[in-house]
């Protein structure tokens, strides 16, 4: 049932409690991510491509909200790193594809694993109700949030 009566403290309070969650999240990536060889920008491209198969260079920066030069740069330091490959589009020829590499999903797979751990470690001081929660209420946001976006 929508809550027409929300008042601005809420929302207010809402926001604050959402960018800081965020802010200690991008925080514990980045020192997670210090023992392995990509960047944090490397780490969300990876996941980026891992989540939609496989994109084009424009594609993938249209995705992560980088100019074409910037992702164009991004990827090569992917592929230097063998993180990714190029591949062509079997339909078309003209298209090229990136494919993310064994080395790449591994890096991936490490570091949420350690981000699961380290959330896991978190949650275990909260009821199981509360995380319940938390787990409803939060896919209901994206889900609203969502639908904004295609709206």
């Amino acid at each position: 049932m929508p809550n027409k009566e929300l008042d601005q403290k809420q929302v207010a309070d809402v926001e604050v409690l959402l960018r800081t969650v965020s802010v200690i999240v991008k925080k514990r990536g980045r020192e997670m991510l210090a023992d392995t060889d990509i960047t944090p920008p490397q780490f969300n491209a990876l996941l980026t491509l891992i989540n939609a198969g496989t994109l084009t260079i424009g594609e993938l920066g249209e995705r992560m909200f980088l100019a074409c030069s910037t992702a164009t740069d991004l990827v090569d330091r992917m592929e230097r790193n063998g993180l990714v490959m190029r591949e062509r589009d079997t339909t078309d020829r003209r298209v090229i594809r990136l494919k993310v590499l064994d080395k790449g999903h591994q890096i991936i797979d490490e570091v949420i694993a350690t981000r699961r751990k380290y959330l896991s470690t978190v949650l275990s001081k909260i009821s199981t109700e509360e995380v319940e929660s938390m787990i409803t209420a939060l896919s209901h946001l994206v889900e609203l949030m969502t639908q904004e976006e295609v709206s």
